[in-house]
């Protein structure tokens, strides 16, 4: 019995041992466990909270406005409309291709489409919406709004489209935006990977589009399980994009783009004598704006680029031509300087020039008989200059033609400006290591052979003429916000006022005079008379044969015909406003280019957009409800 008893008693005292054990286990793994819940409550309680907030808040990047480009009275020349879009947030769903193909069969979207998107997603940020498709209809938004619910992912958000009031009249000035490429991306400016974002691809919006992007937004929402956003915590707004202001008249711009549409191929330029001011730059033919804005066809593409009249470039600062005959008052210049002629110096003309073996035609067989330096200009003589090239030498020549503004860029806002050509002895030892001929200098003096100038240019040129020899430099950029473009103030280039005094003399002869080469062209009305020279530059050289057979030039092919040129200013009492005019293988100056330039300057003249002082873009804007809009000019109709 007591042996019994002993047993119970160690079994007992043992069951005892293991259930203190046991219990005391617990109670480290519960302190332990409690200690784990204060630490991650009280000592991490704001970490966790911080990575709870992300789970159920987004950060939502905000497109700025895309700042306005206006006209120097303030008339919209590229502005933004609203767009209704749908984009997918990649993190948010799964399946990135279900998602799409579900949303494909509720709106269009091609199947090319999808694989773009997929493709950028992958080398995205997830968090980043990307674009799928734009410029939804209400009828689009209201399907995908009712099926958001099974569309992981997708959201309808509501940004801007460029859009071009003026389209084909002001395409190579104000250019267009364009989607971002992948070179764009390298830069790593986050703005660039939102939906939809689109940057200048051409013209002013390119060369100032960091001006005009403006500044990105975020906001702080909060959204459910679902994706669907629920409420917005917090928001900081984007900055709109500066506004620009340019000197162009757009209903100017669009009376020249009007009025050169007669033609195949052909550019224009109007600019301010004193200021260099562009209120006109027109290069026909043209493109539409909107077009590259909302997605162009293939077809519509390849139609553009196998034009042969190269309707995408701005041929006003990009077209390189031979100056002809707009030239000669830079060889007159020059022969003036170096004292070779004066204003009563004679030459006589019997058609043709003589030097050594080689005979130099004039363009009027039948010579022109004595010339003065007046008439040489008026009547378009070619053998007056020359007979005084040979004397004055290119080198003195290529130097008055570029104090003059031919030769170089004249640093003009848009990129795509040329240089131009002026040849002389150094330059072609540099170019072809071969030696200056005299031969070459009698066909550089009538604006042939070499010498390449843009119609920018050519007007720029005109305007030194008559404004005194004053350097002016042509702008189009007013102002960006309300910060003043280009310094106004004008160096002298240094040639003699009586000198650009004979030579404006020729130039109101030309077309003013009984023997001037565009008398046909001339305004009666002495309130719009104008002074000017003609151009007509060789594009292909006549043969002797061609010559016996009596070939004209209007019988060749299009693109061996001669370029039409005309630089003219107005009115002849001040000048003020000076234009140059460019036919490509339009055939003669005072045919062709000549009653252009008339109607142009006539035009300029009746606007009169040198009367409205050019002011920052905020304060005379046309939609400001608290600032009086400028007067304009009606529309042209």
């Amino acid at each position: 019995m007591a042996k019994r008893k002993k047993q119970e008693f160690d079994r007992d005292r043992i069951f005892s041992r293991r259930a203190l054990f046991v219990g005391g286990l617990q109670g480290v793994l519960l302190s332990v466990l409690g200690a784990r819940l204060g630490w991650l409550q009280v000592s991490q309680g704001e970490k966790y909270k911080t990575l709870s907030d992300k789970n159920r808040i987004n950060i939502k990047l905000l497109a700025p406005s895309r700042g306005e480009i206006l006209d120097r009275y303030g008339v919209p020349l590229a502005i933004n409309n609203r767009d209704f879009r749908a984009v997918i947030i990649p993190e948010q769903t799964n399946n990135l291709k279900a998602s799409l193909e579900k949303l494909s069969k509720i709106i269009d979207i091609e199947p090319k489409k999808i694989s773009s998107v997929i493709k950028k997603a992958k080398r995205s940020a997830k968090y980043m919406p990307l674009e799928v498709s734009d410029g939804l209809s209400w009828k689009d938004v209201a399907k995908v709004e009712v099926n958001l619910t099974e569309l992981p992912a997708i959201q309808i958000d509501v940004g801007e489209i460029r859009s071009y009031p003026y389209g084909t009249a002001t395409a190579h000035l104000v250019g267009y935006v364009g989607v971002v490429s992948k070179a764009d991306l390298s830069s790593n400016d986050i703005i660039l990977s939102l939906p939809g974002f689109r940057i200048g691809k051409t013209g002013i919006e390119k060369v100032l589009d960091k001006q005009i992007r403006g500044v990105i937004g975020r906001a702080e929402v909060e959204v459910n399980v679902s994706g669907r956003e629920v409420r917005e915590l917090s928001r900081f707004p984007p900055k709109a994009g500066s506004r620009v202001r340019l000197s162009i008249d757009a209903e100017l711009q669009r009376f020249v783009q009007k009025r050169l549409s007669v033609e195949k191929s052909a550019s224009a330029v109007i600019m301010d004598a004193q200021t260099g001011a562009i209120y006109s730059m027109v290069s026909h033919p043209s493109f539409d704006s909107n077009d590259f804005v909302k997605g162009m066809s293939a077809s519509k593409w390849e139609e553009l680029i196998s034009d042969p009249t190269l309707p995408l470039n701005n041929k006003a600062v990009a077209g390189q031509y031979p100056p002809g005959s707009t030239f000669k008052m830079i060889t007159a210049l020059a022969g003036l300087e170096a004292g070779v002629i004066n204003a009563y110096s004679t030459e006589y003309c019997k058609g043709y020039y003589d030097f050594g073996k080689d005979r130099f035609h004039c363009w009027k067989r039948a010579g022109h008989g004595s010339v003065d330096l007046v008439d040489a200009l008026a009547e378009s003589c070619d053998t007056f200059f020359y007979k005084i090239s040979t004397e004055i030498g290119i080198d003195k020549i290529a130097d008055m033609a570029r104090r003059f503004g031919l030769g170089h860029k004249l640093d003009f806002e848009l990129l795509e400006e040329k240089a131009g050509l002026v040849p002389d002895k150094s330059w072609k030892m540099g170019k072809y290591g071969e030696m200056w001929h005299p031969g070459e200098t009698i066909i550089s003096s009538i604006g042939q052979g070499s010498i390449q100038a843009t119609p920018m240019q050519l007007a720029t040129m005109t305007a030194r003429i008559v404004n005194g020899g004053y350097a002016v430099e042509p702008w189009v950029v007013g102002y960006v916000g309300n910060v003043a473009g280009k310094d106004k103030n004008w160096k002298h280039i240094g040639v003699n006022k009586k000198h650009l005094d004979f030579v404006i003399k020729g130039m109101y002869e030309v077309v003013n005079g009984k023997k001037g080469t565009a008398k046909a062209s001339r305004i009666e009305d002495k309130k719009y008379m104008f002074g000017g020279k003609t151009g007509t530059a060789q594009v292909a050289r006549i043969t002797m044969e061609q010559r016996k057979q009596g070939v004209l030039n209007s019988e060749l092919p299009w693109k061996y015909r001669h370029h039409a040129l005309f630089v003219g200013y107005a009115p002849v009492s001040n000048p003020k406003y000076v234009c140059a005019v460019v036919v490509e293988h339009g055939g003669g100056g005072s045919s062709v280019a000549a009653p252009i330039a008339k109607d142009i300057l006539q035009e300029v003249q009746n606007r009169n957009p040198a009367s409205v002082i050019l002011k920052p873009a905020g304060q005379d804007y046309h939609g400001s409800a608290s600032i009086k809009p400028i007067k304009r000019p009606e529309r042209i109709k």
